[in-house]
Order: structure tokens, then C-alpha cells, then sequence
């Protein structure tokens, strides 16, 4: 069918490619993931410089530094703004160097008697190498475990990125065969996520895997913003189990750096760049203002950094920078079966349903008079209601043989009568019970 390939790759040797009137350069800098990449982008509108999350290691693990001779060369054909990663932005001088925590790794798995667990982001491969070069320097085998981390290592594998010598990986079926002080694990699940292999390890899910006293696991990842109360558990419940937890609070050492600059690296990229206008992006709102209190020191005035929330239009030429109209955003949810958008009220019938149960309403009319043919049955699932049930029952069936009543004439048109009996389950149900539970009456005529 003659497609074109879906994805280009573009090294960063050659480093351009050119999309419409847009020619993009791709500038290699350091960050927790291998070929973490700024844009310079060159249009008939200006120049802008797409600076996402970095930081500025001059001893990278991996030993690609930052090509900071490609950041000048932009710089001298003018800058108009500079987007930048902000995260780190609140903490003084430079984020430090990957390099000190090979050293680390060592130190502990020479000093533990048992197992050493090792949790990270499964995409930090520069960790998994320092990890696993530690562990070979003292004849550990190492084994991965989690399926994120797996797949992480078969692609770095594939591609050069990650090394480990031939003999030294074992399969979790094997790790019984081997002394606890001859194993190290590499874990998937830092952050707490529920049913991650270190939560599962610490739940005791895993047959070949045991938490021992003499364990030692080390976090070598900060919580993400919003995981605190996830992890927090995780090491809980790991502590449970007898084994020692080295992270960020336990005083033991450093075996985590950010992968993202602090001040010191956002000032010197500000500094490289000479943009006219700043736009902080990859924070919170918080930390966009920290930002701008960086630029503000370097003599950029307010009205030359824009903090920006999702949906804001920013409109840009060469020459100056301003803000446009504010674009509703939302949340978009799709069905995992047919793929299409979620209306609002599917959602909120689920937030319903989770939250306070469902109660179904069996209520049989007669055809010839709409009235009530027999007692209303109540089906109830998920409220907390089920030991009212009988009060319920009778209460239902009171109101609504008056409900119909009070009707002028016969009324059968069912649809009508669904909304009467649903309006008065409801009605009785919040005033008694303060309960909202979704109410389905079914209406059926004999």
C-alpha cells in the first residue's frame, strides 16, 4: 500500500529533520532516560527552544554529556522563547551527578548478609547499570523481576544501552538455589503502585522470593508528586516483614539523584539560551512560579515570563509574546471495548454506582388503570440500606400506590409511571437514609 513508516528515527549525529516550514534540531542532554532530547525549533515566526525535563550532568553514568556547543550554536541565531522544564526549580544550586551512587551500591551489598532488592523507575536505565555493575563487582547474580523492568531490559539490551555480563542474570525460578547474599534483584514498582512486583514481594505473593531480616531494599527513587501515601505503605509493609529500607529518609546515604535540574541548571540554561520571553512547563503551579523567580533574578521582567495552566493559548512571533484565549480542556474517558468518548452522565452513573450501591424497583402495574397490581420488590446491591429493606419495601409501596393514585384518570403510559416510582424512591431514600444510591425502576404491566 506504499504507507510511509510510522516513526523516523533521527540520530542525533545528523540531529535535523524538517516538517513543513518547521526545521527541528535535536540536542542531546542528560536526564534519568537514555537520548533524553531538546528541540531547537526554526520558523518563519521566530526560534523557540523546547528545553523538557534535564538537568546538567558533567559525569553522566552513561557517559553522553549534554551537547551544550549545539545549545550556543541556537543561542546565536536568537531565541524567542525558551520552554523549560521547572520541577527542580525550587531547590538551591545544581542537581548532582548519577556518578556518586555507583559507589553507594557497592558499599551496601558488600556490607548486606542478605538479599539486596533494588526498586526503581524501570526506565532509568543509567541506574540499572550502576546497580548491576555493583552487583557483578561482588559476584551477586542478578535478577529481574516485574514486567515493566523485564521489558525495559530486553529493549536497552537490544539496543546497547544496558550491560551485564553473560552468566550473572538468573530467573526468579532459580533464585532458591543461590545463598541470600549471592542474589540481587532489580524490582519494578518504586512508586507503590498496587499489584507491582514490590508490592507483591511484600505481600508475600511470590514463592521464590521471601522477605528476609537480613534483606536490605533499596528505594532508589523519590516519590512522584501524589504517590507519597502509595509508597509509604509499600515500605510499611516491607518494615513488616523484618527487612531493612534504605531510601531518602533513612539517612543511609544517597542511592537517588533527580533526573531533573534544580536552580543552578535552570539559571545556566537561561543563560546559554539569552531568550527573550520564559515559559516554565513539566511543574506544577508552584514551581512555575519558583521559575519565575529564577528569571525574575536574571533581570527578565514579569511581563517576559508566562505561567501558563492547560488550555491557555500563548500567541508567538518573532518579536514578542502574549497571551491569547483560554481553551476548555477536559478529561476525556473511552471505552476500552468500542473506543469511543464516554458521555459525562456514563461517568457520573459509575461514580454513582461505586460510591452509594444501586437499587433496583420491580414494580407491577395493571394494564387497564395504571395502578399497583401487587407489593414492590426491592433489589439492592452495594448500598447500605439492605437491613431497611422491609421498611423500605413497605413504606415504597404505599407512597407509590398514592403517587398513582392522585393521578388524574387512568395513566399507563409506563415511562411516566418509571419516573413517578423513581422520584419517590429517591425522595424518601435521601431524607431517611441520607443515601443516593441509583435508582432503576423497572415497569412491568399484567
Amino acid at each position: 500500500f506504499n504507507t510511509q513508516p510510522v516513526v523516523k528515527t533521527v540520530t542525533f549525529t545528523n540531529g535535523n529533520i524538517q516538517i513543513g516550514d518547521f526545521n527541528i534540531t535535536f540536542i542531546h542532554v542528560t536526564h534519568s532516560i537514555p537520548d533524553a532530547a531538546h528541540f531547537f525549533i526554526e520558523t518563519p515566526v521566530g526560534n523557540y527552544y523546547h528545553g523538557a525535563d534535564y538537568k546538567f550532568d558533567l559525569t553522566p553514568a552513561d557517559q553522553k554529556r549534554t551537547e551544550f556547543r549545539k545549545i550556543t550554536q541556537a543561542a546565536q541565531k536568537g531565541i524567542t522563547v525558551l520552554f523549560s522544564d521547572c520541577l527542580g526549580a525550587e531547590r538551591p544550586g545544581f542537581t548532582p551527578s548519577e556518578e556518586m551512587l555507583t559507589q553507594n551500591f557497592e558499599k551496601t551489598m558488600r556490607e548486606s548478609q542478605g538479599k539486596v532488592f533494588v526498586t526503581t523507575n524501570s526506565s532509568n536505565v543509567s541506574r540499572l547499570n550502576q546497580a548491576i555493575e555493583a552487583a557483578e563487582k561482588l559476584n551477586r547474580k542478578v535478577c529481574f523481576v516485574g514486567r515493566s523492568i523485564i521489558k525495559v531490559k530486553q529493549i536497552a539490551q537490544k539496543l546497547g544501552y544496558l550491560h551485564i555480563k553473560r552468566g550473572t542474570e538468573i530467573q526468579i525460578e532459580a533464585i532458591p538455589r543461590y545463598k541470600s547474599n549471592q542474589v540481587m534483584l532489580l524490582v519494578a514498582g518504586s512508586q507503590g503502585q498496587e499489584n507491582s512486583a514490590m508490592t507483591r514481594i511484600a505481600g508475600g505473593e511470590y514463592n521464590a522470593i521471601k522477605l528476609q531480616p537480613s534483606d536490605m531494599v533499596i528505594f532508589s527513587a523519590d516519590p512522584i508528586p501524589g504517590n507519597e501515601l502509595a509508597v509509604s505503605s509499600l515500605v510499611d509493609a516491607i518494615a513488616k516483614k523484618g527487612a531493612t529500607v534504605i531510601n531518602s529518609d533513612s539517612g543511609s546515604g544517597s542511592y537517588h539523584v533527580s533526573g531533573h535540574g534544580s536552580s543552578g541548571d535552570h539559571m545556566l540554561l537561561i543563560s546559554l539560551t539569552q531568550p527573550k520571553f520564559l515559559l516554565p512547563i513539566s511543574g506544577t503551579y508552584r514551581h512555575m512560579i519558583a521559575y519565575r523567580n529564577l528569571g525574575e533574578k536574571m533581570n527578565y521582567k514579569r511581563n517576559q515570563i508566562f505561567l501558563i495552566e492547560n488550555g491557555q493559548e500563548v500567541l508567538l512571533n518573532a518579536q514578542q509574546a502574549k497571551m491569547g484565549k483560554k481553551i476548555e480542556v477536559k478529561n476525556v474517558y473511552v471505552d476500552e471495548v468500542s473506543g469511543e468518548e464516554l458521555e459525562s452522565y456514563v461517568i457520573r452513573d459509575r461514580e454513582r454506582l461505586a460510591q452509594e450501591g444501586v437499587l433496583i424497583l420491580l414494580v407491577e402495574i395493571k394494564a387497564s388503570n395504571g395502578q399497583l397490581a401487587s407489593k414492590p420488590e426491592v433489589i439492592m446491591r452495594g448500598t447500605s440500606l439492605s437491613e431497611s429493606r422491609e421498611e423500605l419495601t413497605k413504606y415504597l409501596q404505599k407512597e407509590i400506590a398514592k403517587a398513582l393514585s392522585n393521578q388524574k384518570g387512568n395513566v399507563t403510559n409506563r415511562v411516566y409511571i418509571r419516573r413517578v416510582v423513581g422520584d419517590v424512591a429517591e425522595r424518601y431514600i435521601f431524607k431517611k437514609f441520607h443515601s443516593q444510591p441509583l435508582v432503576l425502576p423497572v415497569v412491568i404491566e399484567v
